[in-house]
């Protein structure tokens, strides 16, 4: 019999494994009863408005529920009990762009400000209790789309998938009319919950989406227990615990970074679906991988970070892919604590009966002894038993400053080394060593203090060049940490010149300078050549300097020469000083077309030695480097938009011509004349990897040709990310007129533009043809789904006479470019 209060509702919860009995005051799971209560909220999706309305603390969404909370406190936290059904934070069939609120910059689903608020799944399986949006960036969104944004204390969840269903179907077994087909397939930032709480739990939940997971990111101390996470990459929260869970990796970087003392993996399955290499951080930060098992098919190398500081030291023990054991960043051995017979394992792991006990107490107690596995009376049970300490464990040991440089006979640098529990708590009273290896014993030495919290370093370099030491600092339980110091031998004085510069007559088509400075000393000369419109070298306009610390005595004349007088600027340098004063020369005439050599049909550099200033006229014969958005020409601040530098990334390991920022413009302009028919040839390569090229849809890069660089007319070829695909880019030819483009060619998409891809465009006659291939031919993939391993584009133009040529950049990640080749005809 039920009293009144317990009057059972004819109700029924979609997950028959699962039984609730709902009685409008209280609801009755698992043979527990539940009162309802302004800290207690019922939500089912499956009742009627005038149901809920019926009963206080009942609501039929999230949403609505939301609105009528009460801050909790840790023994008594806000709960709401959620059926299974699937919720929809933010409604998939409004057709209006989210957009973010005020001077955000981020679109929200739902903002949540409460303290101590819990939800929790009334189901043991957490697929059958879904709270969801389907948005992200450039797709139902403008910015990267986030589901919850929480503010408060502990913040918890059980039994519940958070999804974002933007790039990944829905399936919902339990009620396939519920089932809902993805956004788009192109993959792009659909995030989930961003906090700003500590003592953040998640248990047996489930973090669906792909890029830019976020699953409880920004919280202080996390915990996720039991929980399954699918990704790509800038995905995982970097200051979690990760226990007993599985993750599904869909690409090479599932973290961007983590932050102070990291994250933890313990006892987790890793399921990796990427090609090659697979790493975890794209930024950097400290990880500790305990127990944990990869399976993958196509691992090549499991490493940190794939472009690795050498002050990186992380953590692992017992990690496998496929079964077989595996050291993590095994090209780089030094990167990575293997913590087998090391104490510090104490603070991830220990033995106590015969079973192995996660240490989350060590981990997460803070100095407020939050212990939200309940494991504290086994730690010191194990401590009075074992006689060995298992709480309050260091977990990071840090050297500051690092990448100092520091000169032979001219003072002394101090390193201080600090010991962090997790969490980011400082303990003090670690005894620290430190060491610096063999070679470099005699360029610096080390004294330490007492208990080597602070070491003092004096440089002794007596070589010619700056020598890179690496100084190590240890922990007796096994923590390391590492700082990179420059160690410069004793600086000279600036050389004078012995033989002051002059430019040699011109032999071949190069002007060359001659000159000599005093001593012995590798010549490091900085050589800037300049064209002027006179003999005394007014209206320089710098066009190729010295990299590298290699003097640039050469210089390689062109047409675009004709009628300037070329000046040299020297600034005399050693490799032990700095430079002195530069010391200018120029040509007593202006350069003749008899002086020149070179095909002057042919336009032919990789910006080796190019001067990447910005330079905002249009001139004939001239690059214009410039930023891509108009800007005002007096801003004496403004940064140059492009650099010559080395890569990261898809691009890691090579030198070429890079953007500043997220966009700039590049122009050549050729000497005035009628022009017909065209070749333009680029080398490049993208920081993405995937052949998405490009950091959001909508980005892209018009490579121009046959263009009048004065008016913004001419033809292009534009690769441009779209909402289609998330490895793949869309091709298109352009006429522009007055700087606005107009299509003229249908879109071809391709999966080229990413490695080391080839760009060709030609005119000839009244004929734009186009060609993207991949020159890394591993790198092709079958053709599918309409996407093609590389694209041929044609279409009938106007001819004009204009010879000028670009690149408009507005991609947002970087593309290098690597080498340039121009004909005319």
């Amino acid at each position: 019999m039920f009293s009144k209060a317990q009057e059972k509702i004819p109700y029924h919860s979609l997950d028959p494994k699962n039984p609730i009995q709902f009685t409008g005051k209280a609801i009755i799971y698992k043979g527990k009863t539940i009162p309802l209560s302004p800290k207690a909220f019922f939500i089912d999706a499956q009742l009627s408005d005038a149901q809920v309305a019926k009963y206080p603390y009942v609501y039929n969404t999230i949403n609505e529920a939301s609105k009528h909370l009460t801050n909790g406190i840790e023994s008594a936290p806000m709960t709401l009990y959620i059926a299974p059904n699937v919720y929809w934070i933010d409604n998939p069939d409004d057709p209006e762009i989210r957009k973010p609120e005020g001077n955000a910059t981020v679109p929200y689903g739902l903002i949540i400000k409460c303290e101590w608020l819990r939800f929790y799944g009334l189901s043991d399986n957490p697929e059958n209790v879904v709270l969801a949006a389907n948005r992200g960036q450039t797709i139902g969104a403008v910015g990267n789309f986030t589901l919850f944004k929480f503010t408060g204390q502990g913040t918890s969840s059980e039994n519940i998938t958070f999804g974002n269903y933007c790039n990944v179907d829905l399936n919902y077994a339990l009620k396939p009319t519920l089932n809902r087909t993805k956004r788009a397939s192109a993959i792009v930032q659909a995030q989930l919950i961003h906090c700003d709480g500590d003592k953040i739990v998640a248990r047996n939940t489930r973090f669906i989406s792909r890029l830019n997971l976020c699953p409880f990111v920004g919280g202080k101390r996390v915990l996720f227990d039991r929980c399954h996470f699918e990704s790509t990459d800038d995905a995982l929260c970097g200051t979690a615990v990760y226990l007993n869970c599985s993750l599904d990796f869909y690409s090479s970087k599932p973290f961007y970074s983590t932050q102070g003392t990291g994250a933890v993996f313990l006892n987790c399955d890793i399921k990796s679906f990427t090609n090659g290499n697979q790493f975890f951080t794209k930024a950097n930060g400290q990880l500790a991988v305990v127990d944990t098992r990869f399976t993958a098919n196509n691992i090549s190398y499991l490493g940190w970070n794939d472009n690795l500081p050498k002050e990186t030291r992380n953590y692992q023990y017992q990690v496998s892919i496929n079964k077989e054991a595996v050291l993590i960043e095994k090209n780089n051995p030094a990167a990575t604590v293997d913590m087998s017979n090391l104490n510090v394992l104490n603070a991830y792991r220990f033995n106590y009966n015969g079973k192995t006990i996660y240490n989350t107490y060590n981990l997460l107690a803070g100095n407020d002894d939050w212990d939200p596995m309940q494991i504290k009376s086994i730690v010191l049970l194990a401590e009075k038993e074992q006689q060995q300490k298992f709480s309050f464990l260091p977990t990071q040991l840090l050297i500051s400053p690092s990448k100092i440089s520091i000169e032979t006979n001219k003072g002394k640098a101090i390193l201080k080394a600090t010991v962090n529990r997790f969490g980011n708590y400082e303990l003090k009273g670690e005894k620290i060593t430190w060491s610096v290896d063999d070679k470099n014993k005699a360029i610096l030495s080390l004294n330490p203090n007492e208990d080597g919290s602070e070491c003092e370093i004096t440089p002794n370099n007596t070589n010619d060049e700056i020598s890179t030491v690496i100084i190590t600092a240890k922990t007796a339980s096994g923590l390391e940490a590492a700082s990179v110091i420059y160690v410069a031998p004793p600086k000279l004085a600036s050389p004078k010149f012995v033989q002051e510069p002059q430019l040699s007559k011109i032999d071949n088509g190069i002007l060359k300078l001659q000159y000599q400075i005093e001593n012995s000393f590798k010549d490091q000369s900085q050589i800037s050549w300049y064209r002027c419109t006179d003999n005394k070298g007014n209206h320089p306009i710098e066009i190729a300097v010295s990299r590298n610390t290699i003097p640039l005595v050469e210089y390689p004349l062109t047409i675009a020469d004709a009628g300037y007088y070329i000046m040299a600027s020297v600034a005399p340098k050693n490799i032990r000083s700095d430079a002195r004063k530069a010391f200018t020369v120029i040509t007593p005439k202006p350069i003749t077309t008899k002086d020149i050599t070179a095909d002057k049909n042919i336009l032919l550099t990789n910006f080796k030695n190019s001067s990447t200033k910005n330079q905002l006229e249009i001139i004939p014969g001239f690059w214009t480097f410039k930023p891509f958005e108009t800007e005002d020409k007096n801003n004496t601040i403004l940064k140059d938009a492009w650099y010559y530098g080395e890569g990261i990334d898809g691009a890691a390991n090579k030198v070429g011509l890079l953007q500043t920022g997220r966009s700039a413009t590049l122009l050549y302009t050729p000497i005035e004349g009628n022009y017909t028919n065209m070749k333009f040839n680029l080398s490049v390569t993208p920081f993405k990897t995937a052949g998405q090229g490009f950091s959001v849809a909508h980005m892209y890069i018009d490579i121009l040709i046959k263009y009048n660089t004065k008016t913004g007319s001419g033809y292009a070829l534009r690769l441009i990310r779209t909402t289609k695909h998330h490895d793949a880019v869309d091709c298109i030819l352009l006429e522009y007129k007055s700087g606005i483009p107009t299509e003229i060619s249908a879109p071809i998409t391709t999966n080229a533009f990413k490695g080391t891809c080839s760009i060709n465009i030609e005119v000839i006659a009244n004929q734009l043809i186009a060609k993207i291939t991949n020159a890394d031919s591993n790198m092709n993939a079958k053709i599918s789904d309409n996407v093609f391993p590389e694209a041929n584009l044609k279409a009938t133009i106007n001819p004009n006479n204009w010879g000028g040529l670009g690149i408009l950049y507005n991609g947002g990640s970087p593309t290098m470019i690597n080498a340039i080749k121009a004909e005319w005809k």
